[in-house]
């Protein structure tokens, strides 16, 4: 019995090397989140901004960050209303007023060698049926899309990538999976040295039993 435990403590703490490896391979996603502010609350918004036709009085924010999911996602700083954002920017007939946050995030998320610029505010005067993307366009050029209509950059940032996939070290999946230079067995050798060890422990486990049932 003794020796059974001892070998199902072995491969326990082997199974924790190699979900211990394989949580280090965890992605995330780099790209601009889309918001609607109600309430003094963010919620992710249920469309995109090229679909969304806000009214008047109408907060909206974007946030560049790295996120695994909207479940997950980082929400706007700072604690914006409609009253403040516009209080310089009269309603006017024919038109309706947007308040948009536009946070460009910390330099943990931003992409090698970019520097995030500081968050901006707006109040946007548009046309009635205007979507929030156009808004967005009148105070924040360039914006950048990628085929599917993904924004990928406002303002010019970042000034490459798309909604790339990044590993929990920060890294895109592309440089993830690119071989170091001075390793040959590059960045994905923890599973296979995980699933080894498993391999090595069971034997030595079975070697015991058997030991001990022949002494």
């Amino acid at each position: 019995m003794t020796v059974v435990r001892r070998a199902a403590t072995l491969l326990v703490a082997a199974l924790l090397l190699v979900a211990g490896a394989a949580q280090a391979h965890a992605t995330g996603y780099r790209y601009w989140s889309f918001w609607d502010r109600s309430g003094g609350h963010w919620t992710y918004a249920s469309q995109g901004p090229s679909t969304t036709r806000p009214e008047d009085g109408d907060v909206q924010g974007f946030r560049f960050a790295v996120s695994e999911d909207s479940a997950d996602a980082t929400r706007p700083r700072g604690t914006a209303d409609f009253a403040t954002l516009c209080a310089r920017t009269p309603a006017k007939q024919g038109t309706k007023r947007v308040a948009l946050v536009i946070d460009f995030g910390t330099p943990a998320d931003a992409p090698s060698g970019e520097k995030p610029p500081p968050v901006r505010t707006a109040c946007v005067r548009v046309a009635p049926d205007a979507t929030t993307a156009e808004a967005l366009a009148q105070v924040a050029k360039p914006l950048r899309y990628d085929t599917n209509a993904l924004l990928c950059a406002i303002s010019g940032y970042p000034h490459r990538g798309c909604g790339e996939q990044i590993t929990a070290g920060g890294k895109t999946a592309e440089q993830r999976d690119k071989p170091a230079a001075k390793d040959s067995g590059g960045p994905s050798l923890g599973l296979p040295v995980g699933a080894g060890v498993i391999a090595v422990l069971a034997g030595a486990a079975v070697w015991q039993a058997r030991r001990r049932r022949n002494a």
